[in-house]
């Protein structure tokens, strides 16, 4: 996970950086509070929670590219991913997941050998990194974060 890290700082919405994610799996997922898959925050809290203490996390990447669904404010977004889903997991500041302006984060999921360097579809997709910092995973959209595809991969990392 230092390979992330040394290629791009990874800040929370909150202002501070993420520190210490090397040797632990985690699951990013580019996140929005106006989706239909918005649901799904529940089932990665759940997630989160499950696994937590094997050192495991789950990264929300809130990110406006897809239908403008997530237009808020850093502030709007903790607000209402703490009031509305209970959301204790880390969530990086906005950033653009597809195009010219793709995050350093993205384009390094992205650009992996599982990310196939297909574009992201939707919002909710996700992308799992093994204890090495190598991405070991990636998942649709609509691959719900307690499917069993995605607790097996999570599973076989930890």
């Amino acid at each position: 996970m230092s390979q992330i890290q040394s290629i791009c700082p990874l800040e929370t919405l909150d202002g501070s950086a993420i520190e210490k994610l090397a040797g632990k799996v985690v699951l990013f997922v580019n996140v929005a509070s106006r989706c239909g898959l918005t649901p799904q925050y529940k089932d990665l809290v759940e997630l989160s929670k499950r696994y937590t203490t094997q050192n495991f996390e789950v990264v929300g990447v809130p990110c406006n590219q897809f239908g403008a669904q997530e237009p808020g404010t850093s502030e709007e977004i903790l607000d209402f991913c703490s009031m509305r889903y209970n959301v204790d997991f880390k969530l990086l500041k906005k950033q653009a997941v597809n195009g010219s302006e793709r995050s350093d984060l993205y384009s390094f999921l992205v650009d992996s050998e599982k990310g196939e360097g297909k574009d992201i579809s939707w919002n909710f997709a996700k992308f799992l990194v093994g204890r090495s910092g190598e991405v070991v995973a990636r998942f649709s959209p609509k691959t719900g974060p307690l499917s069993e595809e995605l607790v097996a991969a999570i599973e076989s990392e930890l």
